[in-house]
């Protein structure tokens, strides 16, 4: 019998802050796109807010993703989340 072996080198880890990074990336592009197709945007961030909650809430439970989305409110008023047009 033989035995499959993976024939590609193994990954190093890629630390957590890097895959946030390509995430957004992988992100924005699909972003673009779709709006290059004309899907509206706020279509798009309803749409990539239920994903992103339901994801959290598969990972991590109801009540924990609950707790998380209370704290929005205060980081949305702090300008967290807002993106100044000259780093576009």
């Amino acid at each position: 019998m033989r035995i499959a072996t993976n024939r590609w080198p193994a990954r190093e880890p890629v630390p957590d802050h890097e895959q946030k990074r390509l995430a957004l990336g992988f992100l924005q592009d699909a972003w673009v796109e779709a709006r290059h197709d004309g899907i509206d945007g706020d279509c798009l961030a309803q749409t990539a807010l239920f994903l992103a909650l339901a994801e959290l809430i598969a990972t991590y439970g109801e009540e924990p993703t609950a707790r998380y989305a209370e704290s929005l409110g205060l980081r949305i008023r702090n300008g967290e989340f807002s993106v100044d047009a000259s780093r576009q």
